[in-house]
């Protein structure tokens, strides 16, 4: 799958957390709202949960994108495709079961995403990817916001799109971490179809241009596929 034009989502880790229904509404122009659940173990960082997720999704009609960060997904990561998200992550990292989530998200009806950190190599999940609607290539370490990133992983950005170029995967490629207005362009090119910003937006005067900047730019830069389609 390569979706029509590249998706930005978002990151409301850098919105002003008193103010999240405003927030979103200044980024008019989002594909997704990219929200990261962080429970201080799986991750030193503690962030916000599913009470908070039932808020914004009432609060909001463009898709919720949840990254979890969180120990035992097999668990938790239900609650939030049940809630109504639209797209759930969670780490192979902290997962018992991939594949039973991946079954259980999309029987909620909610997309499923798996995530693998900057030092998880990709070709060990290959098959289980072959259960999920999404793969978020971190190119930051998960836990915090505003780190710089890390151009080690776009060659597992580049199989991970040739994989879904030929057909043995169909999934959408998303990257999380350090995406601004100097590196969209290089993650686009190696294959990126949605793009987590998160200062790069909410750090600007004004987040709907942002959006609208950060999408224009991933355009230019995409290399051409044999497969398109949404």
């Amino acid at each position: 799958m390569r979706v029509a034009a590249p998706l930005i989502a978002p990151s409301i880790l850098s919105a002003d957390f008193a103010a999240l229904r405003d927030e979103m509404a200044r980024a008019q122009g989002a594909d997704w709202f990219h929200v990261d659940v962080m429970d201080a173990h799986f991750v030193p960082n503690l962030t916000l949960g599913l009470p908070v997720v039932q808020s914004l999704l009432k609060a909001t009609e463009t898709p919720i994108d949840c990254h979890l960060m969180i120990e035992d997904p097999d668990r938790w990561a239900i609650g939030y495709a049940e809630a109504g998200a639209y797209n759930v992550t969670v780490h192979v990292e902290a997962a018992t079961d991939p594949i039973k989530i991946a079954k259980d998200l999309r029987a909620a009806g909610a997309k499923a995403g798996l995530s693998i950190k900057p030092g998880t190599p990709l070709e060990p999940y290959v098959e289980t990817l072959k259960h999920y609607d999404t793969l978020l290539v971190m190119s930051v370490e998960p836990g915090f916001g505003g780190q710089s990133f890390i151009a080690d992983v776009l060659p597992k950005v580049r199989e991970a799109r040739r994989l879904v170029d030929t057909g043995h995967l169909n999934l959408v490629v998303e990257i999380d971490g350090g995406i601004n207005d100097d590196t969209i362009e290089q993650a686009a090119e190696a294959g990126v179809d949605c793009f987590v910003a998160g200062s790069a937006v909410y750090g600007a005067a004004d987040p709907s241009r942002a959006v609208r900047a950060l999408r224009d730019k991933a355009a230019s830069a995409r290399r051409p596929s044999a497969h398109h389609g949404n």
